[in-house]
């Protein structure tokens, strides 16, 4: 029975400190005014639209002004959100295609075992074989499964499914994850 030696210590990954969590994070994308009573329609970009209650304070654009959110309804893909202080299609026109953000602070709690996007941002790959891949660049969203982008040092950009045959443990506290590869998956191979 052979053992199974850890290999070298890395100094990158010894000293690793998650990414700061981002200040903001962006829910969805204001279209235009809709209908005669100041609400806009915007194109969500959450996957927890259902925290955009009355109440909640959302942030505007790259300046960061502050909306508290009076009315939310579904339409059709989006929703309509109506602004306290904001009544009528010609004062909410000013917020035309600009993104909303919350505080990063403010997101909702994740079930064991979920990670938000930009949790796995700069996490180191390895191989279940203990291989260097590199380090996730970003995650392409896709209709069967979030995929990882991986830069390695050299060579092009790895691709690997977030799925559970593939993405074998992800350690925040090491930043690390840990995959496993089948034939075909590395552009070198056959």
């Amino acid at each position: 029975m052979s053992k199974v030696s850890p290999g070298p210590a890395r100094p990158d990954i010894a000293n690793f400190h998650q990414p700061p969590v981002p200040a903001y994070l962006a829910v969805g994308k204001l279209l235009h005014a809709h209908g005669v009573h100041g609400e806009m329609l915007m194109e969500v970009y959450t996957d927890f639209p259902e925290r955009l209650v009355p109440g909640v304070v959302l942030y505007l654009g790259p300046q960061g002004d502050s909306l508290r959110l009076l009315k939310r309804r579904s339409h059709n893909a989006g929703l309509l959100l109506t602004f306290e202080g904001y009544t009528t299609p010609e004062a909410v026109g000013q917020f035309r295609n600009q993104v909303l953000y919350v505080r990063a602070d403010d997101l909702p709690t994740l079930a064991e075992g979920e990670y938000y996007h930009h949790q796995l941002l700069n996490l180191h790959v390895t191989t279940d074989a203990g291989e260097s891949l590199g380090t996730v660049t970003g995650i392409l969203e896709t209709s069967a499964s979030d995929v990882l982008v991986i830069r390695p040092e050299i060579g092009p950009e790895v691709l690997i499914p977030i799925v559970d045959s593939f993405v074998r443990e992800i350690d925040l506290q090491a930043g690390e994850i840990t995959v496993h590869l089948i034939p075909g998956m590395l552009s070198e191979e056959p």
